[in-house]
């Protein structure tokens, strides 16, 4: 065949193939996006993507359906992800024990990095330790004394296995040197309403949780980890504050799709990640409740996924962390 035959069918083929990818990208979502949380209605991870949810649907033309998968530190809902087809219909919502799960769990259905592609990561709250009315504390400090007064008595609650407040709950104890016993829930919802029921002493959790029964004056706020005091919670001090430092354990939501998701899709997802987070109409809400955005891209998402894997592996080795 001449060369300028040749030529000219290759310059035809990346006619085609350019603006079929371009389609692609633009048309993308073209029906409802499911997007999975593996926790139960009401925690962080949910609060979070039920504000965003609604503007990414009035943006792109298409709904996100929120399906609650809870249950063994979030690892049967992001199977659930890890086992779909990389098409951008079924994504995951997740927090920080999607990160911390891979050093704390074993014999995890998934390979974390080798399953999942970073979207964005969405925000980071710090974590706070809240008590119930019948706990006779109101600073750090006083339950510190009390747990030292009663080892093994007092119980804290967390959202789960792995999550940055059961973490948190688990510095706190080696850096006091205080002996509490952690209970697991599937969910902070559902580990809040066992507070509220004075069913448990404290919990660990986010603060868009547990902001409205602190002003309704039904639990007692003791701390939040983070370097500086929360907006959301002014008057709530730092660990580091109370005289405790290293509980370094801020709570972390990013969207993650399987692995051989199409480039273009992630950046489709990405964009209407973003602006959603990124919306004026949020950003007081977001505030409100804790939030501090980040909605970073792709490939930052990816770096900081690893990063964080690596490091909360290293910490719960040295610490001899281990899941109940």
């Amino acid at each position: 065949m001449p060369a300028r035959i040749l030529c000219c069918l290759f310059a035809i083929a990346a006619l085609l193939a350019g603006p079929a990818t371009h389609v692609s990208a633009q048309s993308f979502p073209a029906k409802s996006v499911r997007l999975v949380v593996p926790y139960a209605p009401g925690g962080g991870t949910d609060n979070l993507v039920r504000i965003l949810a609604p503007v990414i649907t009035a943006n792109s033309g298409q709904q996100i359906i929120i399906d609650n998968r809870p249950g063994a530190g979030g690892t049967i809902g992001t199977d659930i992800v890890a086992r779909s087809a990389p098409d951008g219909y079924t994504i995951l919502a997740a927090d920080s024990a999607f990160v911390v799960n891979p050093g704390l769990l074993r014999n995890m259905p998934y390979d974390t990095l080798k399953t999942f592609r970073g979207v964005t990561m969405l925000a980071q709250a710090p974590v706070i330790l809240v008590a119930h009315p019948s706990v006779p504390v109101k600073t750090l400090g006083e339950f510190v004394s009390l747990a030292k007064s009663k080892p093994g008595m007092l119980t804290y609650a967390s959202g789960g296995n792995g999550s940055a407040p059961h973490l948190a709950g688990e510095l706190l104890k080696l850096a006091a040197g205080i002996d509490v016993l952690h209970v697991p829930y599937k969910g902070t919802a559902p580990a809040m309403n066992d507070l509220l029921a004075g069913q448990v002493s404290v919990q660990f959790s986010g603060i868009s949780s547990s902001k409205q029964h602190i002003d309704a004056g039904k639990l007692n706020a003791l701390a939040v980890t983070g370097a500086r005091r929360n907006p959301a919670v002014a008057s709530v001090p730092t660990f580091i504050e109370s005289g405790i430092a290293g509980i370094d354990a801020d709570s972390y939501w990013g969207i993650y799709a399987p692995t051989g998701t199409p480039d273009s899709v992630i950046a489709a997802l990405n964009d209407h990640f973003v602006r959603a987070m990124r919306a004026p109409q949020l950003a007081d809400r977001l505030t409100q409740l804790g939030f501090e955005p980040i909605a970073n891209s792709p490939a930052e998402h990816d770096r900081q996924m690893r990063a964080m894997i690596a490091s909360w592996t290293d910490l719960i080795k040295r610490a001899n962390i281990t899941a109940d």
